[in-house]
Parts: structure tokens; sequence; C-alpha cells
């Protein structure tokens, strides 16, 4: 039986396996949850083991809804229902520790407050920080105050800053944003190294960084490369605009897609590179890049200000 649940830390890891999380990784896998502590201890190696042992599969955030399967040894094989992929048509797959779900739902409201700053403050009725959240953290709206906006978490009602909040109508954020908008919210998170599987404001991998983009200005996109390049708009290569996504591929470009950027206009991209680097913007001419780029795909819409 499916049960529905909710993620009760501000970020929680989605694992490959019951048994993906290594001793190393325990800050990561308890509640409260210490991505900072862990991030900092560890190595360019076992970064790396993230990504090169299949440990570690998405992220999800704080209040995010997810679908539990099964639940085995303290862990729950869980279903991200708003990462589509086309590993299961229910949502991303993957499992993370019983410790960092609540079970239920939050409330559907007319209005929900997402967060549009890299990280604002999760603050209890006692005016007490409890802790902080990501870029792109989504909660119901109970009620909007003069400087702060009163929401609906796992935890109970709490509150957030009203100056790092949008209001939206729904909650993927209703104020569609055009191509450059997409590549001004990456700008926010330049020199942020990469994380494989990453998804908020402590790290991105590729799609993560594309995915969590195109999010923010109101478009709701498949979680990773390969099924990112499936969807969209087709976009020929010498008609891209900022905001478009680009694809590459091994083999020159005729092999299987190994990443995605987001064009930035002139020539160059944006993009979270890999294990070791930060999100840069980078000229395409002259890089292994250029001859690797394949494709290009279009998910924001052109509206009169952005034609």
């Amino acid at each position: 039986m499916t049960i529905k649940a909710l993620i009760a830390v501000p970020v929680s890891t989605v694992w490959t396996s019951k048994d993906s999380a290594r001793d190393l990784d325990s800050p990561a896998v308890s509640n409260p949850v210490q991505i900072n502590e862990w991030l900092d201890s560890l190595t360019h190696e076992t970064r790396l083991a993230l990504c090169d042992e299949n440990l570690i599969q998405s992220q999800a955030l704080f209040g995010q809804e997810v679908l539990v399967m099964e639940e085995e040894n303290g862990w729950s094989h869980v279903i991200i229902p708003d990462q589509a992929t086309s590993k299961d048509d229910q949502g991303y797959p993957g499992w993370v520790p019983n410790a960092q779900l609540s079970l239920g739902e939050l409330p559907q409201t007319d209005t929900y407050a997402i967060v549009t700053s890299k990280f604002t403050n999760l603050i209890n009725e006692e005016n007490e920080v409890e802790s902080a959240l990501s870029f792109q953290t989504i909660l119901p709206v109970v009620k909007e105050h003069d400087h702060v906006i009163e929401v609906m978490t796992p935890l109970g009602t709490r509150f957030l800053k009203q100056k790092d909040v949008i209001i939206s109508t729904t909650n993927v954020n209703d104020q569609k944003g055009s191509g450059q908008d997409i590549v001004n919210s990456g700008k926010i998170f330049l020199d942020l190294p990469y994380l494989w599987g990453g998804m908020t404001s402590y790290g991105f991998d590729c799609s993560g960084f594309s995915y969590t983009m195109c999010k923010a200005n109101g478009y709701l996109i498949p979680r990773d490369a390969n099924d990112q390049a499936n969807a969209g708009k087709e976009v020929a290569l010498d008609q891209l605009e900022p905001g478009d996504l680009l694809f590459f591929a091994y083999e020159e470009g005729k092999g299987s897609i190994h990443h995605v950027g987001i064009y930035h206009g002139d020539g160059k991209m944006i993009h979270s590179p890999n294990t070791g680097k930060t999100i840069e913007i980078l000229s395409l001419k002259g890089t292994y890049y250029e001859k690797e780029l394949c494709m290009a795909r279009r998910y924001w819409e052109e509206t009169e200000e952005s034609s």
C-alpha cells in the first residue's frame, strides 16, 4: 500500500539503495540533518564516489511530498512525484531514512510561499531560528503578516521572512519567467561546488541545476538530462536564445547524453560541470563541450516581453 509522507528536514538526500549511505554519510541521513558538516567532511575521492559508485539518486526539500512504497530497516523506498523520470511513471525513485520523513500530507491552500533566496530561516512561534531552508522550498501559506509569512510545515505552523519568498497560487511559481529569467536565477549560484544528485542551494548536479532554475521560473521539467533532452521544444543550434537547455553527448555528440547546461547568450553557457568544479559561465568556443553539443530544448514560453 502506498502511503503519503513529507520531507521533514531541510534537505533529504535520496539514496540508490538502503545500503548506499556510508558511515561517513551519517550527518546527511540524520535528523536534524547536518548537510554542511557532511559536505565539509567529504574529500574529492569520497565526493566522486557518490557518482562513480552510484550511491545517490536525487534530493528532496523540506515539505516536499513523497510516496512511500515500502519500508525496511529504518529506510523507506520513496517516489518523488514532482521529479518526472523515465525510471518510474509516478516520479523519481530512491531511498530515504525514516527519520527524515513525516507521515501525512500538507493541506491544499489558495497560496504557497516559494523560497527565492539562496537560503531562508525557518522561524518558530518563539521567534527562534530552527533551520535554514533552501532555494525553491515550497510551503502552503496560512497567513501573510507584515514582514513574515505564516506557513504550514511537517513540524506544524512556522514563519518565513517575506523578503525571501514569493507568493504563488500554485505550488510551482505561477509567474512564468523568460529564458533570461532562467539564466538570472542560475547566476545566484555561481561558484557553488558541484554535487552529484544535488538539487539544493548546498550543491547541484548538471540536471538538478537546469531542473531547479526552470522550476524557479514556473516550468516543471524532467529531473535527468536524458529525459530533459526528450521533452521540451526542439531548437536549432543556430537559433539559441538565453534559457535554452544545451545537451552534450559522448563520441562528439553522437553517443549517449552525459551533460546539460543553460544557454547564457553570446556563445556561453551557465552550468554545474562535475565533481571538483563549481557553477560557472563558460564560453563554448574551442572547448570539448563545443564538439559534444548535440541538441537544444526550450521549456520557457515566449511572452510579449520576451519576444
